[in-house]
Parts: structure tokens; C-alpha cells; sequence
């Protein structure tokens, strides 16, 4: 919860002694300071207190490497960055108060090879759940995993369709499905923070096409994060919280960013 410390371009932080943290990368933009986790640590606040803004991406999710298995699910995007959007279309929380002691930071990793779930991540009591992985392919298609957003369903070859994996909301969409009794259709796109993940299209001969991810500008320039997996075979970067693309795509790990006014 936010203190109401009148921080965040509204005046200056406020509390006992002039607030002093460490931890993560330290950077500034303009009037802030942003402490960015690209693996898990701690952040120190050392004195006084502060509401803090943050950025919390968990890890995208992991597609199976049978052909032709669905695309992952992004990681989870949770902010509360003024004039930001969360995942699945949701406005940014509230501020977070923080006084001094020692906060976990959790970054989630990325899963795969061969499926599996986005690991999440944690910061200031608040999670963003791992992407879904892709469904993988067999006889008939198999639903994506749910997750921060949904993996894409398995291509189907010739029986029932698939839906694919549910999002979670405020941080993601749902993975796309497939249509049904077209043999070794391909599988669904992962679903992302910022869109849901393409349904395959019978007989168009590609894979359902990735979720948009959610671009944030907590750094101080706009970066997108948390795009779900695609049609081309490929991974998703590090730190960016990217489901993997269809057939062993790996996901991309998480991230999170805390920024609070320059004491001064």
C-alpha cells in the first residue's frame, strides 16, 4: 500500500532522515531513481521512507518441442507506473510505501526447453505469475497451459480442436486455439501482456500469430515486455518476460524496476 508520502512527481519523499536504498542496477531518469532486477536480490532501504513505483515481469512461459506444439504464454506484467497499463488491459495499481529494512526481490525464469511454466516473480508482496507453456501435439490437440498469460493450443492433426490457455487478470491474455479436422494444423500463438495469442487458421499453413506485449517506460524510454510466443522457432530474451515460440522455444526470463523521487 502507498504511504501517501506525496512522492512520484508530486513533491518530494517524506519520512524519518533522507530516504537511502540500495540494490539491483541504480540508475536515473529525470526526477527518479529506478533500482532495475534482471536476477533475484534485495532492496535495502537503508533510511527514511518512500512510495515506491514499480515494474514486476514474470517469466515467460515454455513451448513443447513436438511438432506442431503450441507457442507460450508471456510472463505476468504488473506496474504501478502513473500513466502505464498492466497486462490484460488493466490500469496501473497504487504505490507501494516502503520504510527501511531488507525487501526479497524473486525474478522468474524463463521455461523450456521442452514446456513448462514461466517462474514467477515477487517484489514488495506483490506476484506476477509465469507465462503458460504451449500445448503440445499428438493425436489431437491439447489445450495450452494457463498462466501471467496463456500458451498457445497444440496443432491438432485432423481431430477436435483446442482453446488455448487462459490469462490472468490484470496481467495477461489468453494463448490462441485451433481449428478442428485439419490434418497437422499448426498450434495457437501465446498470449501476451498487451493481446491474445492467434487461433490457427485452417489450411493457412503457419502458426497463430503471438500476443502483443505491454511497452513501459519505468526506465525513462519505452520498452516492450512480455510478447508471447510465435510462428518463427526462436526464444525470448532475457529479461523481457517473452513466452517461447512454437516447437522448444525457451521463455524469456523476467524483470522488475522499482523508482521513486531523487531525495533532494
Amino acid at each position: 500500500m502507498s504511504f501517501g508520502y506525496q512522492v512520484l512527481g508530486f513533491g518530494t519523499s517524506a519520512g524519518e532522515g533522507a530516504f537511502s536504498a540500495t540494490g539491483g542496477t541504480i540508475t536515473t531518469s529525470g526526477a527518479y531513481t529506478i533500482h532495475t532486477f534482471t536476477s533475484s536480490g534485495t532492496f535495502t532501504v537503508e533510511s527514511g521512507a518512500a512510495d515506491v513505483e514499480w515494474l514486476i515481469v514474470a517469466g515467460g512461459g515454455g513451448a513443447k518441442s513436438n511438432y506442431p506444439a503450441g507457442a507460450a504464454g508471456a510472463g505476468g506484467l504488473r506496474t504501478s507506473v502513473s500513466g502505464q497499463t498492466s497486462g490484460g488491459g488493466a490500469s496501473a495499481e497504487s504505490a507501494t510505501g516502503v520504510e527501511a529494512g531488507d525487501y526479497t526481490i524473486t525474478v522468474g525464469g524463463g521455461a523450456g526447453p521442452d514446456g513448462g511454466f514461466g517462474g514467477n516473480s515477487v517484489a514488495l508482496g506483490i506476484t506476477s505469475l509465469g507465462g503458460g507453456p504451449g500445448g503440445r501435439s499428438s493425436g489431437g490437440g491439447f489445450i495450452g497451459g494457463a498462466g501471467g498469460s496463456g500458451g498457445g493450443s497444440g496443432g491438432d492433426n485432423g481431430s477436435a480442436a483446442s482453446s488455448g490457455g487462459a490469462g490472468t487478470s490484470g496481467q495477461g491474455y489468453a494463448g490462441g486455439g485451433n481449428q478442428t479436422d485439419q490434418a497437422y494444423q499448426y498450434g495457437g500463438g501465446g498470449g501476451g501482456a498487451g493481446g491474445a495469442g492467434g487461433t490457427y487458421i485452417a489450411n493457412s499453413g503457419s502458426q497463430g500469430a503471438r500476443g502483443a506485449g505491454r511497452s513501459n517506460n519505468i526506465n525513462g524510454s519505452n520498452v516492450t515486455y512480455s510478447t508471447g510466443g510465435g510462428a518463427s522457432s526462436g526464444n525470448g530474451g532475457a529479461n523481457t518476460g517473452d513466452g517461447g515460440c512454437h516447437s522448444g522455444g525457451v521463455g524469456g526470463s523476467g524483470i522488475v524496476a522499482l523508482r521513486y523521487v531523487t531525495p533532494g
